[in-house]
C-alpha cells in the first residue's frame, strides 16, 4: 500500500486531536447529551470514516477500499458489542448519567490504544511468521463459538476481577462527582467511578483480543487495520446515547457477530494454506484445493449478517413486546370478568 512514516505521522496526530477535541468540547464539563446532540455528531464521525474509505479507493485502489470498508463494517458491530458491556458495567456500578461520558471517554481511549499495540504486535507476527494465520484462524473459530454460546447473565461489575481490586484499593461507597480519589479522615480513597475504569479497561483488552486478529483476517495492511479500529471508535460515546435503549433490543447481535468471525477464521485458514505452500501428491496435484475468499464477498457476507442479525433482532423483541401486552390485558380482561 505504500504508507510513508509522514502518513503514519499525520494520521496518529488527527486521531490524538479529534480525542481531544471531544474531551474539551463535551466530556469535561459533566452532563448528559441530548438525543439531537448524539444523532449530529454520530451523523458525522460514520460520514467522515466512509468518506476516508472513499479516499483509499480513489488514491490506493477499490482492493484495499474494499478492506478498509469490511474492516470498518466488522470493528463497528465488535463496538456496538462492546458498548453493550459498557451498559452492563456503567448499571452495575450505577455511575449517573452526566457522568457516564467522562467514563466512556476514557474507556474509549483506552480501547484504541491497546488496540494500536495489539496492531503492531499483529503485523510484526505477520511479516516473520506466515504460519500465525492458522493461530488467528483457530482463535477466531474459538471466540466465534464462545460468542454464540455465551450466557449474558454475568455482571462485570462484582467479576472475579473487579472483587480482587476491591480488597487491594480502598474504596468508598458512594460518588464524588467525577473524581476518581478523594481524602477522607487523612487518609486516600478511590472511588466507584475509578473501579468503573479498571472494569471497562479490563474488559477493552478482551475485546481486543477479538477484534485485531478478525480484521487481520480481511487485510495484511496495518493501516488499514488502524483506521478501521480508530473510526469504529470514534462518535461511539454519542451512539451510546443514541441507540442506548436499542442496545437491549439487538439479541441476535452476539450470534450475528459470531457467524461474522467463523467467516473470517474460516477464511484465514483457506489464506494460511495459500501462504503457506499447500502440500502436494504425485504428478504436482494439490493434495488439497481451498479458494482465497475475494475481498467483495467478505463484504458482502459482513453486511449481510449484520443486517439480518438486527431485523431478526428488531422484530423478536417487537413479537415479545406483543405477546406481552396481550397477556397483561387477557390477565386484566380475567381480574375484571363480571361474576355470575
Amino acid at each position: 500500500m505504500g504508507v510513508t512514516p509522514l502518513i503514519w505521522i499525520i494520521t496518529i496526530a488527527i486521531t490524538i486531536a479529534f480525542f481531544v477535541f471531544e474531551f474539551f468540547a463535551h466530556v469535561r464539563k459533566p452532563h448528559e447529551p441530548s438525543v439531537g446532540e448524539s444523532a449530529r455528531w454520530s451523523a458525522f464521525y460514520i460520514g467522515l470514516a466512509l468518506l476516508f474509505g472513499v479516499g483509499i479507493g480513489v488514491v490506493s485502489g477499490w482492493t484495499y477500499g474494499g478492506e478498509y470498508f469490511a474492516g470498518y463494517l466488522t470493528e463497528k458491530a465488535l463496538s456496538i458489542d462492546n458498548l453493550f458491556v459498557f451498559l452492563i458495567i456503567m448499571t452495575g456500578f450505577a455511575v449517573p448519567k452526566k457522568y457516564q461520558q467522562k467514563v466512556l471517554m476514557i474507556g474509549i481511549v483506552i480501547a484504541l490504544i491497546m488496540r494500536g499495540a495489539f496492531i503492531a504486535v499483529g503485523a510484526a507476527l505477520i511479516e516473520n511468521f506466515s504460519w500465525i494465520f492458522y493461530i488467528f484462524g483457530a482463535l477466531l473459530l474459538f471466540l466465534a463459538y464462545r460468542q454464540a454460546f455465551a450466557h449474558g447473565e454475568s455482571d462485570p461489575a462484582n467479576g472475579r476481577f473487579m472483587r480482587f481490586v476491591r480488597r487491594v484499593l480502598p474504596v468508598t461507597e458512594e460518588y464524588h462527582e467525577d473524581k476518581l480519589t478523594v481524602k477522607k479522615d487523612r487518609k486516600r480513597f478511590v472511588t466507584p467511578m475509578l473501579l468503573v475504569i479498571i472494569a471497562i479497561g479490563f474488559i477493552d483488552l478482551v475485546f481486543a483480543v477479538d477484534s485485531i486478529p478478525a480484521i487481520y483476517g480481511l487485510t495484511n495492511e496495518a493501516y488499514i487495520v488502524f483506521t478501521a479500529n480508530a473510526f469504529a471508535l470514534m462518535g461511539l460515546r454519542q451512539l451510546y446515547f443514541l441507540i442506548g435503549g436499542l442496545l437491549e433490543r439487538l439479541v441476535y447481535l452476539s450470534q450475528g457477530l459470531a457467524v461474522i468471525l467463523a467467516f473470517i477464521g474460516v477464511k484465514l485458514v483457506f489464506h494460511a494454506l495459500h501462504v503457506n505452500e499447500l502440500p502436494f501428491i504425485n504428478g504436482g496435484q494439490p493434495l488439497l484445493w481451498v479458494p482465497e475468499i475475494p475481498i467483495w464477498l467478505s463484504l458482502l457476507f459482513i453486511a449481510a449478517t449484520v443486517a439480518v442479525a438486527t431485523a431478526a433482532s428488531l422484530a423478536k423483541t417487537r413479537k415479545d413486546a406483543e405477546k406481552k401486552r396481550r397477556d397483561e390485558f387477557d390477565g386484566e380482561k380475567v381480574i375484571h370478568a363480571p361474576e355470575d
